[in-house]
């Protein structure tokens, strides 16, 4: 697991500009996951710091900020066609037959 650096980077200064592309070949890629030391409000870079009797096992995936290892190479962005046009004409309304008989009340 990758190590947490203190406290979150201010965004003017970050603590360390290596980006994915310095040392992997990208396609497509946004600047986020160019530049992971972006990324804040991770576990370890809380403060103060989370009481140990509250942390769980599965809050152990997202402690760890990601690294120039740990982000994608490559990004496919999904299109956004069908939201754009459910967008324009609405969502689906079923106009059919109610045939159920309403629940009687638990006495």
């Amino acid at each position: 697991m990758a190590a947490c650096h203190g406290p979150a980077p201010r965004s003017d200064v970050p603590a360390d500009e290596t980006k994915t592309s310095d040392f992997y070949r990208t396609a497509n890629l946004p600047n986020r996951f160019d530049r992971p030391y972006w990324f804040t409000g991770y576990g370890c870079q809380r403060r103060p710091p989370q009481h140990p009797f509250y942390r769980t096992t599965s809050s152990d995936y997202g402690w760890y900020p990601p690294t120039i290892h740990t982000v994608p190479t490559v990004f496919y962005p999904m299109s956004q066609k069908f939201s754009n046009d459910l967008a324009k004409s609405g969502m689906y309304r079923n106009y059919s037959l109610n045939t159920v008989m309403d629940p009687q009340p638990i006495r």
